[in-house]
């Protein structure tokens, strides 16, 4: 069972690569998180390959939908042996609640997506919401934690705030981490892995500064000095 505060992204084209890069780290220093486009090439062939190398598999599709339809969606994802699974909190209170019951209190940890990372103020506004950016996470935070939820996915600028307002046990998952030097990518709200965990960041979502690197072992470990895990 890996402890490691690292979940790397595997935004692959095809189950191939992904186990390409598999084979390249360890379970010992990493989970790995399948989205949409890795899950859609491959199915849930993709988590039971990867959970067979021993990985614990963060399934990111972001559910959304009436209330039994994610039930029964976060319950298929339970038998698939997942460890993390997420839901979006603007889905409301009836969602979220059934998505927790559905899995049960033995079943992966589900969290709630609050605003995507790649969503700056300028484009806040232009979806048609209201109020601060920062201001909408947490009110969708809160509503996770009232309806049950282990955590929130959300930016590291954000994570101060929620971890003084939430507490210490309720999980924060932060994308947007790229390493001092790494190119930012399609992010808008970013900070670097130190940074993060310094701000009450449970988790770090790392993408393609690991899986586009020539040593992708190297790269974690990197992290992981910087980070002084073990």
């Amino acid at each position: 069972m890996s402890d490691q505060r690292l979940i790397v992204a595997m935004d692959f084209a095809s189950l191939d690569a992904a186990l390409r890069l598999a084979e390249k780290i360890q379970p010992e220093s990493c989970r790995l998180k399948v989205g949409h486009q890795l899950y859609t090439a491959a199915g849930p062939d993709a988590v039971r390959r990867l959970t067979d190398m021993g990985f614990e598999i963060f399934l990111d599709l972001k559910y959304h939908d009436i209330p039994n339809t994610v039930a029964n969606a976060c319950r298929a994802a339970a038998d698939l042996g997942v460890w993390m699974v997420n839901v979006h909190a603007a889905g409301g209170p009836a969602m979220l609640e059934a998505a927790v019951a559905a899995v049960g209190s033995s079943g992966p940890r589900v969290i709630g997506v609050t605003i995507l990372t790649s969503i700056d103020a300028r484009q806040y506004e232009q979806i048609g919401y209201q109020g601060e950016l920062a201001d909408q996470v947490t009110k969708f935070a809160v509503l996770a934690q009232s309806s049950g939820l282990d955590g929130v996915v959300c930016s590291a600028q954000e994570a101060r705030a929620l971890r003084s307002r939430l507490g210490e046990d309720f999980l924060l998952v932060t994308p947007g981490i790229r390493p001092n030097g790494a190119d930012l990518g399609d992010q808008q709200r970013v900070m670097t892995p130190a940074a993060a965990v310094a701000a009450g960041s449970d988790y770090l979502v790392i993408g393609r500064p690991i899986t586009q690197a020539k040593d992708p072992r190297q790269v974690i470990q990197t992290i992981q000095g910087e980070l002084e895990l073990p």
